[in-house]
């Protein structure tokens, strides 16, 4: 494995256009659960869809009521080694962006500054109103909930969501297109903790491939691009991440 982490350290310290590509893999080191997995979320609950959030008050309740199940383990995550190792090829200049399908807000707090960190799937730090669009802080939600307001309303009657994109919810259509953007002219993808079955995320990597960058993919499962890489590791990603980010410093 040391002479794969090798070559991807080296291809990265080169320089160019170096995108990485994050999905639940890569949080799950800091204690925040892959939802869709086995005794994940989605066993506890069933999913409220995005029309049935709009259209009934108590679908809006059970909502709610998933979200703070969720937030007692997004509130004590913190930035992994792995999210450190890319904040570190960030701050050397070697790493131009990441796209995430993650909704933690981690690679902020690591220190990716917000406008380098494109978020497929939104930020469930945030709430947004479903009508005018104003956002807010969900400490703020979380406390009218606590206060006995179970569904909150926005002061112009909009219905408040967090906001990350629900099941029947189109995606963002600009971070989608920024996205498709920056895979399209990289020179180099790093896929980290993604299956790459979610879509229309899981194109990002054909993007890159179609447009001849090198593809790195770090991932304990499958994924549908293991056979069309030129760099594939099975393992956790915070040691092999802190590996490539110390060997790439010692390239440059």
């Amino acid at each position: 494995m040391q002479d794969i982490l090798e070559a991807i350290a080296k291809k990265i310290a080169e320089g160019g256009r170096n995108i990485a590509f994050t999905g639940a893999g890569i949080s799950t080191e800091s204690g925040i659960p892959d939802f869709r997995s086995q005794g994940g979320i989605w066993d506890q609950y069933r999913p409220v869809y995005f029309d049935e959030f709009m259209a009934s008050r108590d679908a809006r309740v059970r909502y709610w009521d998933q979200k703070i199940a969720m937030w007692d383990g997004l509130e004590k995550a913190r930035p992994n080694a792995g999210h450190q190792a890319l904040a570190k090829l960030y701050g050397m200049g070697l790493l131009e962006a990441i796209i995430t399908q993650n909704i933690d807000g981690l690679h902020q707090e690591s220190g990716i500054p917000g406008d380098k960190v494109i978020e497929l799937h939104g930020n469930t730090r945030r709430v947004r109103c479903m009508t005018c669009g104003e956002t807010s802080t969900v400490a703020e939600a979380k406390q009218r909930i606590l206060d006995g307001d179970p569904a909150p309303e926005c002061h112009c009657g909009g219905y408040l969501k967090p906001d990350t994109i629900s099941f029947g919810q189109a995606m963002p259509q600009k971070e989608v297109e920024q996205a498709a953007r920056l895979s399209s002219s990289c020179d180099f993808f790093l896929v980290v903790g993604s299956t790459l079955v979610v879509h229309p995320a899981a194109m990002m990597p054909e993007y890159a491939r179609r447009a001849g960058a090198y593809l790195a993919i770090v991932n304990l499962s499958d994924t549908p691009y293991d056979n069309a890489c030129q760099a594939l590791v099975r393992e956790k990603a915070g040691p092999v991440l802190q590996t490539i980010a110390d060997l790439a410093e010692e390239y440059r």
